[in-house]
């Protein structure tokens, strides 16, 4: 069965025991971030976001507040509780240089997460790709140092305000250089938003996320297929327990050393990523990565990966955000009951 068949087969499957308008569903032990929406949904705000996932049973919400007034974060605080739902925030680093409106509006933004209830922001250090935005190391380089700069300028601002940073391992950091980093800025306010599947796009085995266990206050749950492509191979987010991450080993272990770590999803209903890592310019900005990783990487491709991966771009935008909600409901799924991860 192809990735659409398979999609289209769950979306039957779920139709035939939708919830009634007037029932919202037994609470799974997993949030939702707003990524996992991606281009298929858009919400009004904070509050419809919140209200849309109570409506499928999440045990809470990760995302960016769209006001920064404080009586609108009272207001998602005060709903939150309703629902008996946590708060995560998102929000973006201060700038590199010492910029006092850059740091204003980082502390604005902290206060505001706050207010709405959230002990935890998410942010990353890079909002693209790696290997899709450096040409050489020289650019690498220097986006560490910027990097570096941001975190300075931005951790004594969460210890003053004792907000929670998780730090996204989001396909820019492999994961020995995001433990680098956490222990460089060590602090009791900065930590790992540790992401299930993000870096078997930087060739790190699925079982490497391990490492930031002991760092995470927060975390993506997601689950990974793959598949073969002529530069090297593909990747996409799928229903946890289709893909080649052990999502409840993982869980197991962040628990066990972090107990208070909320699990929240980023099942992002997309078109296959492509990895390039058969490509000269893919390896311009890792010096210390050998021939093994790419040997391993693709050997995991040969041996679990997909024939076919179908793109649903080209989908009504219908399909595509009907197709959204099913993927998060099976996850979603995966957080009820006694077998619950």
């Amino acid at each position: 069965m192809n990735r659409r068949s398979f999609l289209l087969a769950s979306s039957a499957a779920l139709a035939g025991r939708a919830f009634s308008a007037s029932t919202t569903p037994q609470k799974s032990t997993f949030g939702v971030c707003i990524y996992s929406y991606g281009a298929t949904r858009k919400f009004a705000d904070t509050l419809a976001f919140l209200d849309h996932c109570n409506s499928i049973g999440a045990a809470g919400i990760q995302m960016q507040l769209t006001s920064l007034d404080l009586p609108f974060a009272a207001k998602v605080k005060a709903k939150a509780a309703e629902y008996g739902m946590y708060y995560e925030g998102i929000v973006s680093l201060p700038k590199p240089l010492a910029k006092e409106d850059s740091h204003a509006d980082f502390e604005q933004q902290l206060i505001a997460a706050k207010a709405a209830g959230a002990r935890v922001v998410r942010s990353a250090c890079l909002p693209s790709r790696r290997y899709e935005t450096f040409k050489d190391l020289a650019a690498w380089k220097q986006f560490v140092d910027d990097s570096h700069a941001a975190l300075d300028n931005a951790v004594p601002l969460l210890e003053k305000h004792q907000v929670i940073l998780a730090l996204e391992n989001h396909k820019d950091w492999t994961i020995d250089e995001m433990v680098e980093l956490q222990n460089r800025h060590k602090s009791d306010y900065l930590g790992s938003c540790l992401d299930f599947g993000n870096n078997l796009a930087l060739l790190d085995a699925p079982d490497a996320v391990l490492k930031l266990a002991p760092y995470a206050v927060s975390t993506h749950v997601k689950d990974i297929i793959v598949g073969p492509d002529p530069t090297g191979f593909r990747m996409a987010e799928a229903p946890i327990g289709t893909g080649v991450v052990d999502v409840r080993g993982i869980v197991q272990a962040v628990r066990k050393v972090r107990p208070d770590v909320r699990f929240t999803l980023e099942m992002i209903t997309r078109d296959p990523l492509v990895i390039p890592c058969s490509t000269e310019a893919y390896w311009a900005t890792f010096p210390d990565r050998n021939g093994i990783y790419l040997a391993r990487a693709l050997s995991l491709v040969r041996e679990r990966g997909k024939t076919r991966m179908d793109r649903i771009s080209h989908e009504a935008p219908y399909f595509q955000s009907k197709l959204a909600d099913d993927n998060l409901t099976l996850c979603l799924d995966a957080g009820r009951g006694p077998l619950a991860i």
